[in-house]
């Protein structure tokens, strides 16, 4: 089979990264489907999160460096009265709180202290390096290692709607943010803990997700407009 031509001369593609796939599984996909092997992704999306993902193919590969620092804005809830070793819901909750005693007003109230720059902890449960090794590689076998806050940018944290436990969100913030250690973070000033129990990205510097391609979408797009031999 050959490349289509459209794809592997260069193309910036929008998806909607589907539950549970990882954002290797949607490139892996894009390469099955348009035979280019050139294919890379402008800022990864973990498997529990969905939304927006920029793919390129080709010559366009060049430019994932300038997407990535683009500022990016997020969807999702936060289940309070209880952590995560991950601060998500890929590990089992631990340390249960009461949250009976907890008002609206205080919950709206804790956004405050999380926007503008900020230093924020990466999650031990993340891809960084340190050594040499990925956080995730030590965390896995309950070694905790010892990481420098990360200046942010959080422009915008606002509570959309409280049904308790759930707390949902919308943040806008600058590339290197962890949505995950804002939610565990923002549980911890609550005093009750809580959890990132799901997450969409929904945009990208001017790209948004309403003009992404579902999986599905793209693959019948792709027999549209046929595949060379």
């Amino acid at each position: 089979m050959q490349p289509i031509p459209e794809f592997a001369g260069g193309k910036l593609l929008l998806f909607d990264k589907p539950l549970e796939w990882s954002s290797f599984n949607v490139i892996r996909q894009v390469r099955r489907l348009t035979n280019v092997t050139k294919v890379g992704h402008a800022g990864t999306l973990d498997p529990l999160a969905t939304g927006l993902l920029i793919v390129c193919t080709g010559k366009f590969t060049k430019t994932i460096n300038t997407y990535m620092g683009m500022e990016k804005e997020y969807t999702g809830t936060i289940t309070l009265g209880a952590t995560t070793p991950t601060f998500d819901r890929e590990s089992e909750e631990v340390d249960h709180k009461d949250i009976s005693h907890l008002t609206e007003e205080q919950i709206y109230a804790a956004t405050k202290p999380f926007t503008g720059n900020i230093m924020q902890m990466p999650p031990q449960h993340s891809a960084i390096k340190k050594d040499g090794k990925r956080l995730y590689e030590s965390a896995r076998k309950g070694i905790e290692v010892k990481v420098d806050p990360r200046p942010v940018t959080i422009s915008e944290f606002a509570i959309t709607k409280i049904e308790f436990p759930l707390v949902y969100f919308k943040v806008v913030c600058s590339t290197g943010t962890y949505i995950r250690s804002l939610a565990n973070d923002f549980g911890a000033s609550l005093g009750v803990g809580g959890y990132m129990s799901s997450l969409c990205r929904t945009r990208i510097g001017t790209f948004e997700l309403k003009d992404a391609f579902t999986m599905q979408a793209f693959e019948d797009y792709i027999k549209q407009i046929g595949v060379k031999e």
